[in-house]
Parts: structure tokens; sequence; C-alpha cells
């Protein structure tokens, strides 16, 4: 007959406590694929390996960063996903505004990236020189820690 474990609190004392709590790990890969040194071989050649993987505040940080480059209906089957902040590139200066642009930035970021949460958003656009500059700082909700991601786009003619 199988025992049944029960808490301290019942006078089930004499059986080990059950950890339920785990802490999670973000990781993703890292998509600079730059070649990296991680050793020597036996003859003496440089080991390196093609993909490596960022973990918590990098991998976060990467993932607002490329969700925010993406441009709606670049992902299959997911035509709103993204920030699409070249397009403010393509519009007259008269459209483009700051709080139009930060909350389109804040709503991707609830809607695609659960893992980090918008502390601040500072936006500067030059319709002039056709540039948007974006500094968004975000927090990462398991870790609690803070990091910045600037965005500078520039109209290519």
């Amino acid at each position: 007959m199988p025992t049944r474990a029960f808490s301290t609190e019942d006078g089930n004392t004499n059986i080990a406590s059950i950890n339920v709590a785990r802490t999670r790990q973000n990781s993703d890969i890292d998509l600079s694929f730059s070649p990296k040194f991680i050793g020597l071989d036996n003859d003496g050649t440089n080991l390196r390996a093609d993909v490596f993987k960022k973990t918590n505040l990098a991998a976060v940080k990467q993932a607002v960063r490329s969700l925010l480059l993406t441009n709606y209906t670049e992902r299959p089957f997911m035509h709103r996903f993204g920030g699409n902040l070249s397009a403010l590139l393509f519009r007259l200066s008269t459209e483009v505004d700051d709080m139009d642009l930060e909350n389109e930035i804040v709503k991707s970021i609830e809607a695609f990236e659960p893992r980090a949460r918008v502390l601040n958003i500072n936006s500067v656009i030059s319709p002039d020189n056709n540039e948007v500059r974006v500094t968004v700082t975000f927090q990462v909700i398991a870790t609690l820690e803070q990091d910045v991601v600037e965005i500078n786009l520039t109209r290519l003619r």
C-alpha cells in the first residue's frame, strides 16, 4: 500500500518536505551567429561553435529587440506580430505622434513578449532626417532585472 505524505502541520514530521517551487530560466539561441572561440583542438587549432544560447536577461533583451524590429506581415500566419516601427519612416511628418509610437510598442510587448514589462519609453522622431530613435527600458518579470534596448531606424535612400 502506498504511503501518503502529509505536511508538518498534519503531524507527519518524519517525511521530508517536497519542494514544488522551481526557477524558470529564459533561454534563446544567439541570433548573431558570430563564431566564438571555445578552446584549442588536439592539433592546436581553434575550435569554434556555430550556435550559442543566450540566457535570462540577454535572451529577453534579444527577443524584445527582434519583436520591435519586425514589421507587420513578416511572420507567416501572424500578420499583426511585431512593432512595425519601420512603417513610421514612410509616413508624413504630421501623422507620426510620440504617444502613438509608445502605445504601439507597449501593446506589442504586452501581447507577444510575456517575459518583459515595459517601464519607460523615450522616442525621438526626426522627420527631416527620416529617422526614429526609440529607447525602451524594461524589466524581466522572473528575475526583476532591468535593461535598456535602443533602436535606431533610418530610411535608406
